[in-house]
């Protein structure tokens, strides 16, 4: 239980009338778990003018729930020691409101994500997903994402990704579920 000790509680404001709330820690396999549920590993491309080869590499975690679930967020990145939780707005999709976990540091989630799911595995699909996702963060660690050998085989894990996480063209619960009630209809 070395994150729970390493973790502590934090205070947040709840609804902005000043109301404090305790956010404690939670069970670390509770946490594997719910990742493995609504965890998403990401990794994009993106031009950037800058950059001597012209392609920026993102890497992301995030968890991305309804606002009112928002303490849940906040336990998950207390005990996991890193990452921001923010306010979404989908107003114009007609759904509720959301709140977001993200680590988009490479650092942190080299030093805090990795460590915390290589502790406490994933049981479903998805750690295949993690997998690649890994070894992802330590090339880009190890800096080798600005090769053209780390790119290449950066997109290649990317799309080894991409095939774990296909969905479905239907209406899924979760959009259902996100959709207020007078919401947009398809």
């Amino acid at each position: 239980m070395r994150e729970v000790s390493r973790a502590h509680s934090t205070s947040i404001a709840i609804g902005g009338r000043g109301e404090f709330q305790q956010v404690g820690a939670l069970p670390p396999d509770y946490i594997a778990g719910f990742i493995d549920g609504e965890g998403c590993f990401s990794v994009s491309f993106g031009r950037h003018k800058t950059l001597r080869r012209g392609i920026e590499v993102r890497i992301e975690f995030s968890i991305e729930l309804r606002a009112d679930d928002r303490e849940i967020l906040e336990r998950i990145r207390t005990t996991i020691g890193c990452g921001k939780v923010f306010d979404c707005n989908y107003d114009r999709y007609g759904w509720y409101p959301h709140a977001k976990y993200k680590i988009g540091s490479v650092r942190e989630m080299w030093e805090f994500l990795i460590p915390f799911l290589d502790r406490h595995p994933l049981q479903a699909k998805k750690r295949e997903v993690y997998r690649r996702f890994r070894d992802i963060v330590g090339m880009a660690v190890r800096k080798e994402h600005l090769t053209n050998a780390g790119l290449k085989r950066i997109q290649r894990l990317r799309s080894e990704i991409r095939v774990f996480g296909k969905k479905h063209r239907w209406e899924t619960a979760r959009v259902r579920e996100n959709r207020s009630p007078g919401g947009v209809r398809h």
